[in-house]
C-alpha cells in the first residue's frame, strides 16, 4: 500500500513520536513505508509523514551515492531508534523533504553517529554510520523528534521560505505522489 505523503503544516510533524512496544509486528508497514518512500522517489521516509505518530523510519541512501563512492549506503528500517552520539566534522548539504515539497536548504549536521536501534526482526543493534548515511539517517530521525530540516534556517533565511511554505500547506504545488495538506 503506498500512503500519501503529510504536508507541512499537519501538528503530527511538529509532535515526538511514540516508542513501539518491543516484538510489535512492523512488517506490513516497514513494506508499505519502503513502497511509499519509493513511489515518491525519496531516499528516507520516517512514520510521521504518513500520519503515523510513531518510532519509526526506513532510509535507502544507496541513491545518494556515486558508484565510486567508498560508502555504499543502506537501506534499512530503523525501530525505536536513539542517537547515542553525533561527532565529527561538520559539513553543508542541501536537504529536501517529502513532506515539504519544492522547498530545499543547505543544512549543516556533523558527519558521524553512533546510533542504538532495532531492526526489522527486533534484534537490538548499535552502529556508527558516515556520510550520507548519516546524513539521511539524522534527517529521519529528526522526524520522530518533531523536527524539520527548516527549523534550523534563522532570520532572513527562513522569512525567505514563509511564501512558499504556506503555498505546501494548501496544497498549491505540484508533486507526482498524493499528500495530506492541512489548510486544503
Amino acid at each position: 500500500m503506498i500512503y500519501p505523503i503529510v504536508a507541512y503544516g499537519n501538528p503530527i510533524l511538529k509532535k515526538e513520536a511514540e516508542e513501539i512496544p518491543e516484538g510489535t509486528d512492523l512488517t506490513a508497514l516497514i513494506n508499505d513505508m519502503y513502497a511509499t518512500m519509493d513511489f515518491a522517489s525519496g531516499v528516507g521516509l520516517a512514520a510521521p509523514q504518513i500520519n503515523q505518530g510513531v518510532r519509526l523510519f526506513v532510509i535507502d541512501s544507496t541513491l545518494m551515492l556515486d558508484e565510486d563512492d567508498e560508502e555504499k549506503g543502506i537501506r534499512r528500517a530503523f525501530i525505536n531508534p536513539i542517537i547515542v552520539e553525533e561527532y565529527g566534522d561538520d559539513y553543508r548539504f542541501e536537504e529536501g523533504c517529502l513532506s515539504i515539497p519544492e522547498v530545499r536548504a543547505e543544512i549543516i549536521r556533523p558527519d558521524k553517529l553512533t546510533l542504538e536501534y532495532y531492526d526489522e526482526n527486533w534484534n537490538l543493534r548499535e552502529e556508527e554510520f558516515t556520510g550520507m548515511t548519516a546524513r539521511v539517517i539524522q534527517h529521519e530521525y529528526d522526524h520522530l523528534e518533531g523536527i524539520l530540516f527548516i527549523d534550523y534556517l534563522k532570520g532572513l533565511k527562513k522569512r525567505l521560505i514563509q511564501a512558499k511554505l504556506i503555498d505546501v500547506s494548501k496544497g498549491k504545488i505540484s508533486t507526482d505522489y498524493r499528500m495530506i495538506y492541512p489548510l486544503k
